[in-house]
């Protein structure tokens, strides 16, 4: 739990997250802490052993090989380093290795989000959906996926 506090540093300096946010972010890193059931973590860290993001994800109930990022952060100051994009490839390695489909990312339509769409795409996410006015009047719930596997009978999106 010693990378809790270093987390709202790393949430906080984001600038994006509300209060209301961050919160559910930390229940999230506490449920992936007591049991990986639901919640899975990983950090990334610099040459000092310095936690500089994280990532938290779990199986979608009622998939066949499904799952959700639900966060995905790196430390502001640290945007560019390249971890963003290596923890993003070691989940999706993590999640091929497990027989894992699809993983799925949502994020909001805010300008403030702009550089986190175009992260989900650089990496070979496509945008899937859009549900309007999800968040609030002028924010809408834009859904991202990537395919990591493809199955017997499947076609590739």
């Amino acid at each position: 739990m010693h990378h809790r506090e270093r987390l709202v540093e790393i949430l906080e300096a984001t600038g994006v997250f509300a209060p209301s946010e961050i919160d559910v972010a930390l229940e999230l890193f506490d449920e992936g802490m007591r049991s990986a059931e639901s919640y899975e973590l990983m950090g990334v860290f610099d040459e000092h052993g310095a936690l500089q993001g994280y990532a938290c994800w779990g199986p979608t109930p009622g998939t066949d090989g499904g799952y959700d990022l639900y966060w995905i952060a790196v430390d502001a100051r640290a945007h560019g380093g390249g971890y963003g994009s290596a923890m993003m490839r070691a989940v999706e390695e993590l999640l091929r290795g497990r027989g894992a489909r699809l993983l799925v990312a949502e994020t909001s339509s805010r300008d403030v989000y702009a550089q986190t769409r175009d992260f989900y795409e650089r990496g070979g996410y496509v945008e899937r959906a859009r549900v309007r006015g999800f968040y609030a009047v002028d924010d809408d719930r834009v859904i991202f996926s990537k395919q990591l596997a493809v199955r017997a009978g499947e076609e590739t999106p």
